[in-house]
């Protein structure tokens, strides 16, 4: 068949929550069925108001699904897919993948491997160091006097380190001796807050930029607070020019790379920019969590593009007439982010109809049918325009009508941190 030709008819996704139930509506809509296999033991409510789903809870591994089901291409919307029990055999079974594999796949994985690739490249990443425990990580913080973001050297959901961004030595100094070890300690020098992404595709060894995004990661108003497991926020301009220069600083560069590896699939690049040059902080190589889905719902044929990057064929992107802009804006619910802390199964209620986009996330229907707030982010709310003012307007008009006991949403998306490369 001409490669022209190629059609997708069924897609199957790895997730849970209201990024699957967004690229499991999206996909739908361009006419694939789809299936979702939900790996985690929450968030099964959204997923299965799109279409069929099997718990991880009852089935432990999905390989007998996909096999019998035969999907055209996978979607993980996580990395934890590729370090499960059952990942070797997922890969035998041929079916392309919308994430790359292999060496590919080390660019998120492995944080030295991604700073020695840089260097290698040409592509500003700040200083960093790794280390296998916490005396040597004092050590080097004292020797230095300098502050460092402190990562696990490996990357997954299951990490002993989440991110803990330290501004000075001091709060460096602080924190290190309460982390876990474990698998050793990244240290990454800290460069200031003018944050900013970019995400593209790669295949067919040509780099398709997409949006460049801003994620709102602290959990409170005026970026404070701890840096939360998933942003509290995020904002997306379609960019497939690469108006602010990330892709051509942080990701051209490594096109010979992604050629050797045989690289097809999403890529992120997270930046900062520093003494007027972006610098490297970390590469994601899936659909970002409040990204994908916004950029699934401004393209015109979500469909054929993610399909045809998983084959690793030639790409068009379309786009969709005034969906230039893209705010994205989550419910976080009781105790959030301090997840520790849990609180009642309290009613979700809902005042009005949406205008935008909304997917749940740590939800179930209650016994008398209506949902109730099962854990701490309870929904996503997305709004497009063609202007940004008017998609975070929108998005606020959503989120706004959601009620749970305890919750609460950031209301300073936007002030902040956008244009890209702004303090």
């Amino acid at each position: 068949m001409d490669a022209r030709d190629v059609r997708f008819q069924r897609v199957g996704l790895l997730g849970i929550g209201a990024f699957t139930q967004a690229l499991m509506r999206h996909l739908r809509r361009g006419g694939a069925e789809v299936l979702a296999y939900l790996t985690r033991d929450y968030g099964h409510e959204g997923p299965r108001q799109e279409g069929p789903c099997v718990s991880s809870l009852e089935v432990s591994d999905p390989c007998p699904v996909f096999r019998d089901w035969k999907p055209d291409f996978l979607v993980p919307m996580s990395l934890e897919w590729a370090l499960k029990p059952w990942t070797a055999d997922l890969l035998a079974l041929g079916i392309p993948i919308l994430c790359p594999t292999g060496e590919g796949l080390r660019l998120e994985r492995e944080r030295g491997f991604a700073r020695d690739l840089c260097q290698r490249h040409g592509i500003a990443f700040p200083r960093s160091h790794q280390v296998p425990t916490r005396a040597e990580a004092e050590a080097l913080v004292r020797r230095e006097g300098r502050p460092f973001v402190v990562k696990n050297p490996l990357c997954s959901p299951t990490s002993p380190i989440h991110t803990i961004v330290c501004e000075t030595p001091e709060d460096t100094l602080a924190w290190l001796p309460r982390i876990d070890d474990a698998e050793g300690i990244f240290l990454q020098e800290y460069l200031g807050r003018r944050e900013a992404g970019h995400i593209a595709l790669v295949s067919d060894g040509q780099v398709h930029s997409l949006v460049t995004n801003q994620e709102y990661k602290r959990a409170f108003d005026g970026n404070l607070g701890i840096v939360a497991g998933a942003p509290l926020g995020g904002l997306v301009e379609r960019d497939p020019g690469d108006r602010y220069g990330l892709a051509r600083e942080l990701l051209a560069p490594l096109v010979p790379w992604f050629r050797e590896v045989g690289f097809r699939g999403p890529v992120q690049v997270t930046a900062i920019r520093h003494d007027d040059r972006w610098h490297v902080l970390e590469y994601n190589v899936r659909l970002g969590v409040t990204s994908g889905p916004m950029i699934a719902s401004m393209l015109a044929n979500p469909l054929e593009t993610f399909g045809r990057c998983a084959l690793g064929l030639p790409l068009a992107p379309r786009w969709r007439s005034g969906r230039e802009f893209g705010c994205n804006l989550t419910l976080a619910g009781y105790g959030y982010p301090f997840t520790q802390l849990t609180g009642p199964r309290v009613p979700v209620t809902v005042d009005g109809a949406f205008e935008g986009e909304v997917w749940w996330q740590e939800v179930a229907r209650s016994p008398l049918g209506g949902l109730e707030a099962t854990g701490h982010r309870i929904a996503d709310v997305t709004a497009f325009a063609g202007t940004m003012d008017a998609a975070i307007a929108g998005a606020y008009a959503d989120i706004r009508r959601i009620r749970s006991l305890g919750s609460y949403h950031r209301t300073d998306v936007g002030r902040s941190l956008w244009p890209p490369g702004n303090p």
